[in-house]
């Protein structure tokens, strides 16, 4: 008799004591809830990758001995192809099989050595480069991308322009929490538990500082980082691109719709909770779902975590799994 494949639980029901959205929020980047994760770091070797607008990108690519595919996996702001979360669902996929290449954007993790010019959240042709790139080397083997936070608006951006300019054998792209309007989830930021005001400023500073030292004769951000909310510091920085007009301007260029998903020619799966406490809902509630887009609204997970206990798990992780080993549980 055939053995019926195990199904995931189609929805996120976290244990009673795990259902606080910022404990939730906390545990995603919490390295005491890291599982083993030593193969994948054992098989890891750094890449830098040249794109085509002569940036470079930071990438640590483990690759499987019998490899099921690659996945890509890009970070959130001021993570790193090291956060916590990344190296879970890294660690995850390749105990399944899968290849993992963990992208850092611009001036993330240890490669702000690398580009000259500063990170924002609308350097989407570089990414897509550095995407296109890792997925060309993976020859006929299929290729998923999984973002979370910005990263996950990165993801969303580069399946949007894959319907334009086709990245060789992209199957999937999965998005964990995006932000829809960085305005607004940069807004949610400064005006919520000042938790998350604190945490997103110190890391931008000491990235900034960082900067500063690297290449002091473009950079002095001394003044600004007196800057006491993330709005305030984005307003300030606005002097080093005056390719854009405003802040506001700069946040519309990565701002996502529903009319940006219309030509969407490929799956993508969003992950996003009621009570996450940085991205608003109301632009949620404006996004409908077609024969590419599905959304997962859940009830619990704060911001990148839906994650459990006793068993661990952290539950997107195995709906992802279902869908590229399985095809898609509800069809």
């Amino acid at each position: 008799m055939k053995r019926k494949s195990k199904r995931v639980d189609p929805c996120f029901l976290p244990r009673s004591f795990l259902k606080n959205r910022h404990l939730q929020s906390m545990m995603a980047s919490s390295r005491f809830l890291l599982p083993p994760h030593r193969v994948l770091l054992d098989h890891s070797k750094k890449l830098i990758i040249n794109t085509s607008q002569g940036s470079k990108l930071l990438a640590h690519i483990s690759l499987h001995t019998a490899s099921r595919g690659l996945i890509i996996i890009l970070h959130g702001w001021e993570g790193s192809s090291s956060s916590a979360y990344v190296l879970a669902a890294a660690a995850f996929f390749f105990e399944k099989g899968f290849s993992i290449a963990r992208l850092n954007l611009r001036d993330h993790g240890e490669s702000h050595h690398l580009n000259e010019g500063l990170f924002h959240g609308a350097l989407l042709e570089e990414t897509f480069s550095a995407v296109n790139t890792l997925a060309i080397h993976e020859e006929n083997r299929p290729v998923y991308l999984l973002g979370f936070s910005m990263g996950a608006n990165f993801s969303l951006r580069i399946a949007i322009n894959h319907s334009r300019t086709p990245i060789r054998n992209l199957r999937h792209v999965f998005a964990v929490s995006p932000p829809l309007d960085p305005y607004k989830t940069t807004l949610a930021i400064d005006q919520g538990p000042g938790i998350y005001r604190k945490y997103f400023l110190k890391k931008w500073k000491r990235s900034l500082r960082q900067k500063q030292r690297l290449f002091p004769s473009k950079y002095n951000f001394t003044k600004m980082l007196n800057a006491k909310t993330c709005m305030e510091l984005t307003e300030n920085i606005m002097i080093y691109f005056p390719e854009f007009t405003s802040y506001r301007d700069y946040f519309k260029l990565y701002t996502l719709t529903d009319q940006s998903f219309q030509n969407l020619n490929i799956p993508v799966n969003i992950f996003i909770s009621a009570d996450d406490p940085v991205i608003p809902q109301d632009d949620y509630e404006l996004l409908h779902e077609s024969g590419f887009l599905k959304i997962a609204r859940e009830k619990y997970g704060g911001h990148c975590g839906f994650i459990d206990l006793f068993p661990y798990k952290r539950w997107y992780n195995e709906i992802i799994s279902d869908l590229v080993t399985q095809g898609n549980p509800c069809s």
